[in-house]
C-alpha cells in the first residue's frame, strides 16, 4: 500500500510540475508584461455618442424590403448638436447616385424614405449620396438623448458593394441609417468610396426582428440561429459596430463545433469537400486566435461563401475580391483573414477611412502569425521587404487616409511587414504573439488611432526614439 501511495504521489507531482513549454512561456511573459506595463494607461478615442438600434425588417417574395428603425442616441461629447449625421449607404446604389459617382449598375437599387421622425415629430432631412443629415429644432445638449424613427423601403442592387443581391441571395450590409462618430467638435463623416471601408461607427446595441418568405434562410450577426431558419424571429446583440444579415436561397451547409462556438459554412456549389476544408481551417484559426489573443466574443461564427471577402461581427463573407472570384486556396486564406478581423475591427475599433492599417495591417499580421504557427518555416523577413519594394509609391507611410493611395497594398502588406520587422531581432513569432496579446488586452472594446499605437509601442519596446516607427508611420508628435 505504501509503495502504491508513493507512486500515485510521484505521478501527481509529475503531472502538475511538468511544463508545457509553449503555454508556460506565454503565461510567464504575460505576467512580466503586466508588471512592466503597470504604469502604462491607454488613452483611447471616445465615439462621442451612445446608440441603441431597434430594427424591424420585412421582405416580400419580390425581394422588396420594408424597414422600420428607431435609433436612441445619447450625446456623450462636450458639444451641443444642432444636427444629426448618419451614413445611409443603400442610397449609394440607386440609379442617380451610382451614375453621379461613376459606378453605373445594370440593376441599381431602389430606395424610398417614407418618414423620418425626431421625438415622434416629422422632421426634414437631406440625403446626398450616403450622407443623411437631420437638422434639429431642439439641439441636443451634452448628456441629453434623442430618439429618431426611420421608415423606408428598398430593393438591392445587382453588383453592389457589400449591399447587394447575388443570384437568389440578399446581402444586407449597412442597410440601416448608421450614426457617425462625433469628435473634434464635428461629425466624423467622410464621403463614400468603393475601395476599403469608408464608414466608421462606435459600439452599439441592436434589437432586430425579421419576417422573410418561405424557402429562405436567415443568417446574421445573431449567435442563436439554426438551419433551416424560421421565417420570423428576433435577436439581440450588444457592443458591436454593426449588424449584417444574409438571406440565402437553398444553401449547402457544413457545421463544426469548436468548444462553445458553432461554425457554419454556407456554400452554393457542389463543393462539399471544399466546404469541409474551409470549416476545418476556420476551426484551426479560431482556436489559434482564441489561444493567442483572447476569447471569440460570440457562440456562433457564420461563413457565407458568396461574394466579396468581408468581415462583420459574428459573420464573414468570402469568395471574391471586388467582383473577381478567387481560387479555392485563396478563399481559405480569405476566411482566415476575415476571422482574424473579429478581434481587429470587431473588438478593437479604429477609423477605417483615416487609419485603415490599424485593422487591415493588424489582421494581415495575425493571419500570417497563424500560418507560420502551423509550420516550421522561418519568418522570411527579407522576402517581406522585397514585397514592399514592389508597391507603387512604396515610401508612403501606412497611416494615411484611403484617398491618398492608389491601391490597398500599403495598409495591408506594408503595414503587416513593418509589424513583423519589430520582432526580427526580438524573438520572432512567439514574441509577436505576446505583443498582440498585450495589445488586445489593453484595447479591447476601445478605439485606437496611430498616435495611441505609437505610445503603446514606445512603452512596450522601451524605445529611446521613433527611428523604428518613423520609416513607415507618419508621426505628428
Amino acid at each position: 500500500m505504501l509503495i502504491i501511495l508513493t507512486i500515485i504521489l510521484l505521478l501527481v507531482i509529475f503531472i502538475f510540475l511538468k511544463p508545457n513549454p509553449r503555454n508556460t512561456e506565454k503565461e510567464t511573459a504575460l505576467v512580466e508584461n503586466k508588471i512592466q506595463k503597470e504604469d502604462f494607461s491607454p488613452q483611447t478615442l471616445p465615439s462621442g455618442n451612445e446608440s441603441r438600434y431597434n430594427i424591424h425588417l420585412k421582405m416580400d417574395t419580390d425581394g422588396e424590403f420594408q424597414i422600420e428603425t428607431t435609433v436612441e442616441i445619447k450625446n456623450t461629447s462636450v458639444d451641443t448638436w444642432p444636427e444629426l449625421v448618419f451614413y445611409f449607404i443603400p442610397n449609394i446604389f440607386t440609379k442617380d447616385s451610382s451614375e453621379q459617382l461613376g459606378n453605373t449598375l445594370d440593376a441599381p437599387a431602389t430606395l424610398q424614405v417614407d418618414d423620418v421622425l425626431v421625438e415622434d415629430k416629422t422632421s426634414g432631412f437631406t440625403l446626398t449620396h450616403d450622407t443623411l443629415t437631420i437638422p434639429l429644432d431642439t439641439p441636443v445638449q451634452p448628456g441629453e438623448s434623442v430618439a429618431v424613427d426611420f421608415s423606408y423601403q428598398f430593393t438591392l442592387p445587382v453588383g453592389g458593394l457589400r449591399f447587394t443581391k447575388t443570384k437568389d441571395n440578399y446581402h444586407l450590409a449597412q442597410f440601416y441609417p448608421m450614426l457617425a462618430t462625433f469628435r473634434d467638435h464635428k461629425w466624423n463623416k467622410e464621403g463614400y468610396g468603393f475601395r476599403g471601408e469608408t464608414y466608421h461607427t462606435g459600439f452599439s446595441d441592436f434589437n432586430v426582428s425579421y419576417d422573410i418568405p418561405e424557402r429562405y434562410t436567415f443568417v446574421s450577426t445573431s449567435e442563436d440561429e439554426s438551419y433551416p431558419s424560421k421565417r420570423t424571429g428576433t435577436f439581440l446583440v450588444n457592443d458591436v459596430k454593426e449588424v449584417f444579415i444574409a438571406i440565402l436561397k437553398d444553401p449547402r451547409v457544413v457545421e463544426e463545433q469548436v468548444g462553445d462556438v458553432n461554425i457554419r459554412v454556407f456554400g452554393f456549389e457542389e463543393k462539399d469537400d471544399l466546404y469541409k476544408e474551409i470549416s476545418e481551417i476556420a476551426s484551426d484559426s479560431l482556436q489559434y486566435f482564441q489561444e493567442v489573443l483572447g476569447p471569440y466574443p460570440f457562440t456562433e461564427l457564420d461563413i457565407v461563401l458568396d461574394g466579396l471577402g468581408m468581415e462583420y461581427p459574428g459573420i464573414v463573407t468570402a469568395g471574391s475580391i471586388y467582383g473577381k472570384p478567387v481560387r479555392d486556396d485563396a478563399v481559405k486564406n480569405m476566411v482566415v483573414h476575415e476571422i482574424a478581423h473579429q478581434w481587429f475591427y470587431g473588438v478593437i475599433n479604429n477609423d477605417p477611412y483615416n487609419e485603415a492599417w490599424l485593422d487591415e495591417g493588424f489582421t494581415t499580421f495575425a493571419e500570417e502569425l497563424f500560418h507560420f504557427s502551423q509550420s516550421d518555416d522561418e519568418i522570411p523577413y527579407e522576402k517581406m521587404l522585397e514585397r514592399i519594394e514592389l508597391i507603387k509609391d512604396s515610401s508612403l507611410p501606412v497611416n494615411l487616409p484611403l484617398d491618398q493611395y492608389e491601391n490597398n497594398s500599403h495598409f495591408y502588406g506594408k503595414a503587416s511587414t513593418m509589424l513583423w520587422l519589430l520582432f526580427k531581432d526580438r524573438g520572432g513569432l512567439e514574441e509577436a504573439e505576446k505583443f498582440l496579446k498585450t495589445y488586445y488586452d489593453l484595447y479591447k472594446y476601445k478605439e485606437v488611432n496611430t498616435e495611441e499605437f505609437i505610445r503603446f509601442a514606445r512603452s512596450y519596446f522601451s524605445l529611446e526614439d521613433d527611428s523604428e516607427l518613423s520609416t513607415w508611420l507618419e508621426i505628428n508628435n
